[in-house]
């Protein structure tokens, strides 16, 4: 509850000319409400940056509106006022939480006013808390249900207990909350339900009555998504310009607020109930046989997709969000002593790598890209640039902002202390990573791109998966960098060997050759990862003689021939006893991502859902894969025993040839 607290005080910071009985009474009235009441946590706060072109008109407008909102609300729960005198016209409206009472919601107004006129002489200011809501800007809003300022607050307490039951029932309560509000009469709806390990889990849905129907939905769409970062917490909001999402594990409203769901989520021509019944019976009968089939595979994937709650930016200064941090070319080119070639960390297809160090003592690594300066392509770095920002998972290095000053376009990210994970597999370290390292590597990769993949809210394909772009943190929690850049690369200019955004040896086949580009390319060039991590072998060592096998060949042959695991880096073999069944499926997993048909690799969901639940793979055999060597020869051809969408060897050997 601290963080409520320094809300509530924060708001009449900046009251001047209190006595010390005034200064014990408000703290007494607000402070003391505020630890014991949640509903008095301010979610967000924010000021135009426009200034008013006459501040006596401007001022009279506003407190004349904020007079008449304060006698309203008191009575119905929602007001608007317009006062349109002179130059600085005031639009305002207030509202509370459908659930609160008459004295709560006058409570809460009342702190949003001595909040909002922290915006001094500005044209608009925002001020949302969890009970009520207040804004006022110089244009009619009433109907604006999103805005940039979006976001969302996760609590400080992890699900430490059975995560995923609880993540699977929060997703779904609130999912039908968001569903049923919009159909509601005033725009709220509020339930609980418990999940398998019995824990009660209460959520609330509200929007401004001043929306249309449509409106409320595409707001409450926007914050289910953002409150989905959440579900790993026990407590979650969302807030937007139109609408507010919570759950939490304790009751925040009353018993008598909740919702009925059940009518607003049915659909269809109403049927006389007898034959619901009879339909619910039935029904219900297959859909628990449905559930538990599917249960640890597809439904329980999205209760991985995570991150931990992020700083929420300061909105005091105005009333939208805007995209990345625009950072200075001088103060990242301090930070980095000049680029020096001694903070030089890396270099790959994109540019090179510094580390830096900001003044407030905060570590960097900045990627200067290599990019040509044409109209063209600034409009794409600032387009890919707001993309990627908005990307936020445990498992994707996260973009803190960029530079497009200076001769270089600059990208800022955060540092990873123990760099890139083929450093640590090819000899470059002395850390041997044990094999639950190891697995939780090959885990948090393929979150990470099925997060990508399916639940960011278009589809990135990275195209370059390989040891190098997956970073390691402090904990060796794996990291993926480079996504969402390959576009960025001039058309004129080869990544390394290829032609193409990928890297020889990890790239599939069909991308290589005919520049087949799915999702399915990631997931082969995953599966190449999979087997350097249980190895510890480059799959393309240019340095080895080249009559040597390549690691893909060389484990088909030892998987043919039934001793597998004789490709298990030894060096793990020597500090542990590790689980040889569990590395078995991994190979067998790893071989499904290499198949020479797209058709016959999976999902990296699918992928999750195998290593989480530890299902055994057999179900499926996998073909011979096609290897792609240095020499653009495809080596191997799949079995005749199934199928392929795949070209033959000869047709691909003559594509490659005539490359």
């Amino acid at each position: 509850m601290s963080h409520i607290a320094e809300c509530s005080v924060s708001i009449f910071y900046e009251q001047q000319s209190m006595d010390f009985l005034d200064l014990v009474l408000l703290l007494l009235v607000l402070v003391v409400p505020a630890l014991a009441d949640p509903e008095a946590n301010l979610l967000q706060s924010g000021c135009s940056n426009v200034k008013s072109t006459s501040v006596k008109v401007f001022q009279q407008n506003l407190n004349a509106s904020l007079a008449s909102v304060l006698q309203a609300v008191a009575s119905s729960g929602f007001a608007t006022e317009e006062q349109v005198t002179g130059s600085d016209p005031v639009y305002m409206l207030a509202q509370c939480r459908q659930d609160k009472n008459s004295s709560d919601c006058v409570n809460c107004i009342t702190a949003a006013e001595k909040q909002i006129r922290n915006c001094s002489n500005v044209s608009g200011g925002r001020t949302i808390y969890d009970g009520c809501f207040l804004r006022y800007e110089s244009n009619n809003f009433y109907t604006q249900s999103t805005a940039d300022g979006n976001s969302q607050q996760c609590g400080n307490q992890s699900i430490r207990t059975d995560a995923d039951s609880f993540s699977v029932t929060s997703k779904s309560l609130l999912s039908d909350l968001c569903t049923a509000t919009p159909k509601t009469s005033d725009f709220f709806a509020a339930q609980f339900r418990k999940d398998a390990s019995n824990r009660t889990i209460y959520g609330l849905a509200w929007c401004l009555k001043s929306l249309t129907k449509e409106g409320c939905t595409n707001c409450l769409t926007i914050a289910q998504t953002n409150i989905a970062n959440c579900l790993s917490y026990s407590e979650g909001r969302a807030v937007d310009a139109g609408c507010s999402l919570r759950y939490a594990t304790y009751s925040f409203f009353s018993d008598n607020a909740t919702t009925d769901l059940a009518q607003f989520l049915s659909t269809g021509s109403k049927v006389n109930s007898t034959v619901w019944i009879i339909i619910g019976v039935v029904g219900g009968v297959i859909l628990i046989a449905v559930l538990c089939s599917l249960f640890f595979f597809r439904r329980r994937v999205v209760a991985y997709f995570r991150r931990p709650p992020q700083k929420q930016v300061n909105t005091e200064t105005a009333t939208e969000l805007r995209g990345p941090v625009d950072f200075d070319y001088k103060i990242l080119r301090k930070a980095t002593n000049n680029f020096g070639p001694e903070n030089k960390i890396g270099e790959g297809g994109f540019g090179q790598v510094y580390k830096g160090t900001l003044k407030n003592g905060k570590v960097i690594a900045v990627k200067k890209l290599t990019l040509n300066q044409s109209a063209r392509a600034i409009s794409e770095f600032e387009s890919e640039v707001k993309l990627v920002s908005n990307v936020h998972h445990r498992n994707l290095v996260r973009l803190l902002g960029c530079c497009n000053q200076g001769p270089e376009k600059l990208l800022v990210y955060e540092y990873m202390s123990n760099s890139s994970l083929d450093r640590i597999l090819f000899g470059e370290s002395e850390k041997i990573l044990s094999w639950k390292e190891r697995f939780n590597i090959i885990l948090g990769t393929a979150r990470g791109l099925a997060y990508l993949h399916e639940d960011f809210h278009v589809c990135i394909i990275h195209r370059d998966i390989k040891s190098s772009n997956i970073l390691l943190d402090d904990d060796l929690q794996p990291k993926i960098a480079d996504f969402g850049l390959a576009r960025l690369l001039p058309d004129d200019r080869s990544h390394l060997t290829t032609r193409i955004a990928g890297t020889l040896g990890y790239t599939a086949p069909e991308y290589a050759i005919h520049g087949q580009l799915t999702e399915k390319a990631d997931t082969y060039s995953y599966g190449v990862v999979v087997l350097e991590v249980i190895s510890g072998r480059k799959s393309i060592d240019l340095k080895q003689p080249p009559d040597m096998e390549y690691l893909l060949e060389r484990v088909w042959k030892l998987y043919e021939g039934g001793n597998i695991l004789d490709v298990v880096d030894k060096r793990m073999e020597e500090n542990e006893d590790y689980n040889e069944e569990e590395i078995l499926k991994m190979l067998k997993l790893a071989l499904l991502c290499i198949q020479a048909s797209v058709v016959d690799r999976p999902s990296m969901s699918q992928v999750v859902a195998m290593l989480v639940s530890g299902t055994d793979i057999d179900y499926k055999k996998p073909f011979q894969p096609a290897f792609v060597d240095v020499g653009y020869r495809i080596r191997g051809e799949r079995s005749n025993s199934g199928t392929s969408s795949s070209p033959s060897n000869a047709n691909i050997t003559e594509s490659l040839d005539a490359r």
